[in-house]
């Protein structure tokens, strides 16, 4: 059994396949994950597990160099804006992009891990960088 990190075979498979400027999309139930996309389900019930719980856990062993987030995010869900600018560092890219875009740009991702969050636009995608 593994002692630390991921203990989800899939997430942490996609991970560790993911290689520079790959894209590993996180979201909230409701998003549309598109049937050419590995789908990763983790939602359980509304609201667990919670998006940023996952984030966390992905952030933990992924080298992010650049995310991107829908636009609405700012007038919507606030709250969860500000969860996510907490963890990333000023080098880490982000560009904000129509929800819209957001969802036909999931199609270009590895994975998508589908959390239980039942917040408006808990959606990311990240942009996988290099750690040397």
């Amino acid at each position: 059994m593994k002692k630390n990190g991921i203990i989800n075979s899939q997430i942490a498979a996609v991970v560790a396949d993911m290689g520079h400027m790959d894209w590993l999309a996180v979201g909230d139930a409701g998003t549309p994950v598109p049937k050419t996309v590995k789908k990763i389900d983790l939602s359980v019930v509304l609201g667990k597990p919670e998006f940023i719980d996952v984030l966390d856990a992905v952030l933990s062993e992924l080298a992010v160099q650049k995310i991107y987030l829908a636009e609405e995010i700012k007038l919507e869900n606030a709250a969860m804006l500000e969860k996510i600018y907490e963890r990333f560092s000023q080098d880490v890219e982000i560009d904000f992009i129509s929800h819209a875009q957001l969802k036909q740009q999931l199609k270009e991702s590895k994975a998508f891990v589908r959390t239980g969050e039942a917040t408006p636009f808990a959606n990311i995608i990240l942009e996988s960088g290099v750690v040397f």
